[in-house]
């Protein structure tokens, strides 16, 4: 573990490769924000550097969900200048259709929503002479090359992901909560097993049925892992911020990456249960089939889409429906953690890797002025 003063000195050294000039703007798919003034001068407008902090993280982490939003759209959401670029896949659309009809029409809502979070967010950021974010330097990674995809350069990769379900068995138990420091085994394990894609990779994918099929609901699930994650984000951080305004941006912010969380945990429910013949990949009838050792029925119940009442802030309160986890400490490390473990980064040069764990770093430092 580092001693206390070379984290220190790490952190030092990622503010100064911040403060160059790399974090300034607010992206390639938005709203231009330039010419702000340093962090500085955020204390002299009713924001503190610590909220400044958390917002711009904030913004960060809504520009990459942008980024993997749009590929999902550009192959499998609904077509129109509302969301920039792309022009389909019919036989990928087709198979996410399987999981529910309106699947199009969601994905492009997700992707536009995640668009106006993080313009706003960085507006807001300029209007208090605070610095924003850009990470158009880091639009380097390939994108798919099935008809429909935009040949551009990517902030992620969709296309080798290793997921997490453990999302699901803990918003099913009622008995574990993550901030009491329980683990959760996932729902599907075989997509803890490799590096998967969850958008086709060329044309070539679209070929055998059940291999596209996979595709599509590597993707469904993946629609839910991302946005739990926001799901909990949002509350951990308000509880360190002191300007009530900001407070107010993540109280209204949060509660919508809340339902898209609940919509794709209970569209990921309609995968069709398979077997990947190009890779092995297996989705297994939640509802029905055997419950992976360990588990109960209900742990990977399909309808429980609503939490289920578990212990919190002490196992000596009576359980109750709540979001999981939420506990404040390392909240932000955590979210770029799980973004790292989930593959969605592959490709990306060990500079980016410095700049997200910074932006975490003062996200976690801010502290709530009483």
């Amino acid at each position: 573990m580092e001693t206390r003063s070379k984290a220190s000195a790490r952190l030092s050294n990622r503010r100064t490769f911040l403060k160059a000039g790399l974090a300034m703007g607010a992206g390639a798919a938005g709203v231009a924000v330039a010419g702000v003034p340093a962090l500085a001068a955020a204390r002299s407008t009713g924001i503190s550097r610590g909220d400044a902090a958390i917002l711009r993280f904030l913004a960060a982490l809504e520009i990459i969900e942008t980024d993997l939003w749009q590929q999902y759209n550009e192959l499998g959401g609904v077509q129109d200048a509302e969301v920039p670029g792309g022009s389909g896949s019919d036989s990928y659309t087709k198979k996410l259709t399987n999981l529910d009809g309106d699947m199009p029409q969601y994905i492009h809502d997700n992707t536009e929503d995640e668009f106006t979070h993080f313009t706003f967010i960085n507006a807001y950021l300029k209007s208090k002479g605070a610095r924003t974010i850009n990470l158009d330097k880091f639009r380097t990674l390939p994108s798919s090359k099935a008809t429909g995809a935009q040949q551009i350069g990517r902030l992620t990769n969709l296309m080798q992901l290793t997921i997490d379900t453990g999302f699901w068995t803990r918003y099913r138990s009622r008995t574990k909560n993550p901030d009491l420091g329980d683990s959760f085994q996932p729902a599907i394990p075989g997509l803890m097993k490799g590096k998967f894609p969850a958008i086709p990779r060329s044309d070539a994918d679209l070929a055998p049925d059940d291999h596209i099929q996979a595709i599509a609901n590597t993707a469904g699930f993946h629609f839910a892992f991302i946005e739990q994650g926001g799901s909990s984000l949002y509350p951990s951080l308000a509880q360190r911020v002191t300007n009530v305004e900001v407070l107010r941006i993540l109280l209204a912010i949060g509660p919508t990456e809340t339902m898209h969380f609940q919509t794709w945990q209970d569209k990921a429910g309609n995968a069709k249960p398979l077997t990947d013949p190009t890779n092995g990949l297996v989705f297994p009838d939640l509802n029905n089939d055997p419950p992976p050792p360990g588990l109960t029925r209900e742990d990977i119940q399909t309808n429980l889409i609503m939490p289920e009442p578990t212990a919190f802030l002490n196992r000596t309160f009576p359980h109750v429906s709540v979001i999981r986890p939420t506990a404040t400490a390392n909240a932000a490390r955590g979210a770029v953690a799980g973004l790292k473990a989930d593959g969605l980064f592959i490709g990306q040069p060990e500079e980016f890797f410095e700049l997200l764990d910074d932006l975490a770093d003062e996200a976690d430092a801010a502290r709530r002025s009483l």
